[in-house]
């Protein structure tokens, strides 16, 4: 009985660590422009296109667990030279599939109404991943 009990707990504390939210530091945050497959295209806004520039955001993450992230969410704020946000009403930016423990390099495009000056200001980026595939 005590057997079948230890085993359910160390079961249970893995599918827990599955489930653990960790906070991933994102630092040296920049951008670039996009290689020319990805940068053409156009956005719409309120049903209406309007030609867009893509950029690459890129950066390091640091991962402080000794475990593999997957599926981190990045989340930041974007704004032109104007102090215009870039992306309204939303702080998801992107994602990054596996972060490795320690520190690794990470990138994602966005797309940025060529109305709006440049340069863009990229203020409080972070991420957060989990440390095992999230079930349903």
């Amino acid at each position: 009985m005590v057997a079948i009990l230890l085993a359910a707990c160390i079961w249970l504390l893995g599918t827990f660590d599955a489930w653990a939210l960790v906070q991933i530091k994102l630092s040296d945050v920049s951008y670039r422009e996009c290689p020319e497959d990805l940068a053409k295209g156009a956005i719409t806004a309120g049903g209406v296109p309007q030609s867009a520039r893509c950029f690459m955001v890129f950066g390091k993450a640091t991962n402080p667990t000794n475990k593999l992230i997957v599926n981190a969410d990045i989340f930041g704020r974007i704004y032109d030279a104007n102090e215009d946000p870039i992306i309204e009403n939303r702080t998801r930016l992107g994602s990054i599939p596996e972060v490795p423990p320690g520190v690794s390099e990470f990138e994602f495009p966005i797309n940025v109404p060529e109305s709006q000056p440049l340069p863009l200001k990229l203020l409080q980026f972070k991420a957060a991943g989990f440390t095992g595939t999230v079930r349903r």
